[in-house]
């Protein structure tokens, strides 16, 4: 679909980068400046968390439809409209005078970020053919993508401690201009779809309504409780839906969602992997941000310079993995980096009351940051790998979707099993307990990552496809199981 897209592929892949850095950097931005918000907007101690849920909630529950949406309409102009709604829901949660109107604005930027990620990473894919370039490409992508979200906490404290907690709002706007501006002056329109398909009006509904409650029901169990009723209902109707949307696509004309697409060895495993993945590290980022906090005592802008030695190596172990798939498949920087960031998480699980930074995190910082990095341009590879032109909004959407639940369910249920070691106690030796068991069990869904990379992934590359082909994406698809 995005054919013309080959004038400026730097001007595109600067584009994709900055969008999906601020996409990044609002996942961890706000959750330092929290205490700040409910001081001064007087939140409810249980209303405070939506101002992170919200995001998490909108965000996740329409990336499926955001994706094929790119397809169907085109990704420049969702990845304009998305950056559009993301700067205006931003400048509104800046300006936030009650509650409500926060949570308002941060469930508008998911909308805006729903739109504009698979957009982004469609662009790539369909700008830059498989092989060399899109693996650098995808390199550049992701280390981006990480770094947002490591100096995310970074930014979320100085900017908390020195310019006010509106700022994590504001600090959006001048980045969404010059993603805009990228999009606008450098990313070709491209040519329509050859064909406008009725947009799949019940998938979109059963996919949203199915992932929101997921994520809805998920959210709600540091209050409720993963046995509660509440919970319960709330999950089984998220089944019950989701399992409809499955059925509905596997008879669609033009579905949301091509399960052939689940075929692919490639496709299901990098998303599989990408779920264990993201639940490891944005739990790792929540319980070690605790630690330098609850533990260390240590202030907001000092936890967030903390994670800066944790960017850097996740950038280096990015540039590395680049190198490695340019040459063999994601495949090969996949399994040894994630092992290489269960070492490191395990090494961290070994945290104590006692303990500094110095010796305590710095160290698994940087072992883990380097096998994280190894992961993430891999599995972004892997996800895109054999997958048609005309479908790269959908792949792309499916794995946006995949990696916002691995975060949301990973912290909902790792947070859960840390309060459990810790019980009702707030003395340090007791928060320290729980969050070093927490971390022991994100080790322990690296090393599963490992195993799905080994297992699922084929050893070989997939066939270039040729993106101008009408053909069945069936056909086009290596590594499905015969």
């Amino acid at each position: 679909m995005y054919r013309n897209s080959r004038g400026q592929p730097g001007a595109v892949l600067a584009a994709a980068a900055v969008a999906q850095f601020v996409f990044a950097l609002d996942m961890s931005v706000v959750n330092v400046a929290l205490p700040a918000i409910r001081t001064a907007l007087g939140f409810a101690p249980l209303d405070l968390s939506w101002v992170v849920h919200v995001y998490a909630l909108t965000f996740g529950g329409l990336l499926l439809l955001g994706g094929r949406a790119c397809d169907l309409y085109g990704h420049r102009r969702l990845l304009i409209v998305g950056l559009a709604v993301f700067g205006v829901c931003s400048l509104a949660g800046g300006l936030a005078q009650a509650p409500w109107q926060l949570i308002a604005a941060r469930a508008g930027q998911g909308l805006g970020a729903a739109a504009a990620a698979p957009a982004a990473l469609g662009m790539l894919t369909s700008t830059f053919p498989q092989g060399p370039r899109r693996v650098r490409a995808l390199g550049v992508w992701s280390a981006v993508n990480a770094a947002g979200g490591a100096l995310g906490v970074l930014a979320g404290g100085l900017l908390t401690e020195y310019a006010g907690w509106r700022w994590v709002m504001l600090v959006n706007l001048p980045i969404l201009a010059v993603a805009l501006a990228l999009v606008l002056a450098g990313v070709p329109a491209g040519v329509r779809p050859d064909r406008r398909e009725r947009p799949d009006v019940l998938g979109a509904v059963l996919a949203t309504g199915g992932v929101g409650l997921l994520v809805f029901g998920v959210v709600r169990t540091d209050s409720l409780g993963w046995g509660s009723p509440a919970t319960v209902a709330t999950l089984a109707v998220a089944a019950t839906l989701l399992a409809a949307f499955a059925f509905a696509e596997s008879r669609a004309p033009a579905p949301l969602l091509r399960l052939g697409l689940l075929r692919s060895r490639w496709v299901a495993g990098a998303n599989v992997l990408v779920f264990l993945a993201a639940a490891g590290q944005f739990t790792a980022f929540y319980f070690v941000s605790l630690y330098m906090q609850q533990v260390l005592g240590m202030s907001a802008a000092a936890t967030g310079t903390a994670f800066l030695p944790f960017s850097v190596s996740l950038v280096a172990g990015t540039v590395i993995a680049t190198r490695v798939i340019t040459a063999r498949t994601p495949r090969a920087a996949l399994v040894p980096g994630a092992l290489l960031a269960a070492l490191g998480l395990s090494w961290m699980a070994f945290i104590s009351p006692s303990g500094s930074f110095l010796t305590d995190v710095l160290g698994p910082c940087i072992v883990s940051g380097v096998g994280v990095g190894l992961v993430l341009a891999p599995v972004a590879a892997a996800a895109t790998t054999g997958v048609a032109s005309r479908e790269a909004g959908m792949a792309s959407g499916l794995f946006n979707s995949s990696r916002q639940l691995g975060g949301c369910v990973g912290l909902a249920a790792l947070a859960t099993v840390a309060a459990l070691r810790t019980g009702s106690a707030t003395d340090p030796a007791a928060l320290n307990d729980g969050y070093a068991l927490g971390l022991a069990v994100t080790a322990g869904l690296f090393v599963l990552a490992a195993v799905v990379a080994i297992g699922v992934l084929p050893r070989r590359q997939a066939a270039t496809p040729d993106p101008q082909s009408a053909a069945p994406a069936e056909n086009r698809l290596e590594g499905t199981p015969s």
